[in-house]
């Protein structure tokens, strides 16, 4: 075998990095910049037909909204004055027991729900100031998990909530990727001792809306074939590591188990389920399990980019699909009326860090967008009045 000279392997090199270094300088001589992919965002120069929607078509309930502070005296006064600006009739305050910040001996803080008192105060404040506008979900605490009457004091204040005004409890992501238990395993989202719980919602009648896992990417390594990269530098602890975290398939399936076990509860699968990008396998899922709905708050990209096919599945599963936007900030809901009742093309999203792409209409039928808007809500969500719909509805 013919071996290379280490004096001509060393020219070799040098040779080849002196014409990297003159091609480098020959495109900075180009006078073009070198920008990174997460800034180049130029205007489109596309002219074609565009909708200003500022108002949704019919009126509608947000299944998946946050108002953290209602049960702390929070003023409802602006918040009702910008759902009436956008043609919101109710909003479902998914944080009825808020958040509270735990200083732990050890020096970590950690986050978990209020006590049961602060979704009382929280379903009062909505009564008093705004009837009829607000619907509050429960939350669970996850705090003491091993605790030989874990599961019976969380039946008995699950009960106690429902009697108080609660009308739904919301799961947050923290079941099946953060919460441990006192080993510090981490709680699957489909844990033996969560079944009493889940079988307790559907004695109640009250519907189930679980936010499981996040986007598949983020398992993903952090490189040029991720399209969430731009979300992971801005926000750099949304990435899962797989070496810390259980994978995304595993998460998911642990959900999906749930769902197939409580056949006899509803449940309401957050943000498309983490499979807008996948529609199909999200069909197939919904075929599978009649007591799954779904929402699509914070996925509205997925549904923008892909027009033709998401217009054809929302139509096709137009009784199971719900409305939510996620994320308090009246000014966005723009940006989901225009995807959804218009025929625009090649628009922004408001996100960049969501979705670099742009949106196209799905310009979805009248009959479609009233169950999308409002009367899937008022099925599968106890304590809605439908007479303001239909009498708003008509005169539309």
């Amino acid at each position: 075998m013919r071996r290379t000279h280490p004096t001509f392997a060393f020219t070799l090199a040098l040779a080849l990095t002196l014409g990297a270094v003159a091609l480098m300088a020959q495109d900075d001589a180009s006078g073009v910049p070198d920008i990174p992919f997460y800034e180049y965002d130029p205007p489109s120069t596309l002219v074609v037909p565009a909708t200003a929607v500022t108002r949704a078509r019919f009126p509608f309930i947000d299944v998946h909204n946050h108002q953290f502070e209602m049960g702390g005296g929070q003023d409802l006064s602006a918040v009702t004055a910008a759902m009436d600006e956008l043609n919101m009739a109710v909003m479902v305050n998914l944080s009825g027991r808020g958040f509270r910040r735990i200083e732990n001996p050890d020096g970590t803080t950690t986050f978990d729900v209020n006590p049961p008192e602060y979704l009382a105060a929280a379903v009062a404040n909505a009564e008093t100031h705004a009837p009829g506008r607000f619907v509050v979900f429960t939350n669970l605490s996850l705090a003491g998990f091993d605790d030989e009457d874990w599961t019976a004091r969380t039946l008995r204040g699950l009960e106690a909530d429902v009697a108080a005004g609660a009308r739904g409890l919301k799961i947050y992501k923290n079941l099946g990727l953060d919460a441990k238990d006192a080993a510090g395993r981490r709680i699957p989202v489909d844990h033996p001792k969560l079944d009493p719980v889940w079988a307790k919602c559907g004695e109640l009648g009250i519907p189930v809306l679980i936010h499981t896992g996040e986007p598949a990417p983020f398992w993903m390594p952090l490189d040029g074939a991720n399209e969430r990269l731009q979300e992971m530098k801005e926000r750099p602890g949304r990435h899962r590591d797989p070496a810390v975290y259980p994978s995304w398939e595993e998460v998911m399936g642990e959900q999906h188990a749930v769902f197939r076990k409580h056949p006899e509860t509803t449940f309401i699968n957050a943000h498309l389920g983490w499979l807008g990008n996948d529609l199909g396998r999200l069909g197939a899922l919904m075929d599978e399990l009649p007591n799954m709905y779904t929402e699509i708050g914070a996925v509205l990209a997925e549904l923008g980019r892909q027009p033709r096919f998401a217009r054809e599945w929302l139509t096709r599963y137009q009784d199971r699909v719900m409305f939510g936007k996620d994320s308090w900030n009246p000014e966005e809901y723009a940006t989901y009326f225009r995807v959804l009742e218009t025929a625009d093309e090649y628009f922004p999203y408001y996100r960049r860090r969501h979705a670099f792409w742009k949106m196209y209409g799905l310009d979805l039928p009248d009959e479609v967008l009233r169950k999308l808007y409002y009367e899937n809500a008022l099925r599968v969500i106890p304590g809605i009045d439908p007479a303001p719909f239909v009498r708003q509805d008509s005169v539309q």
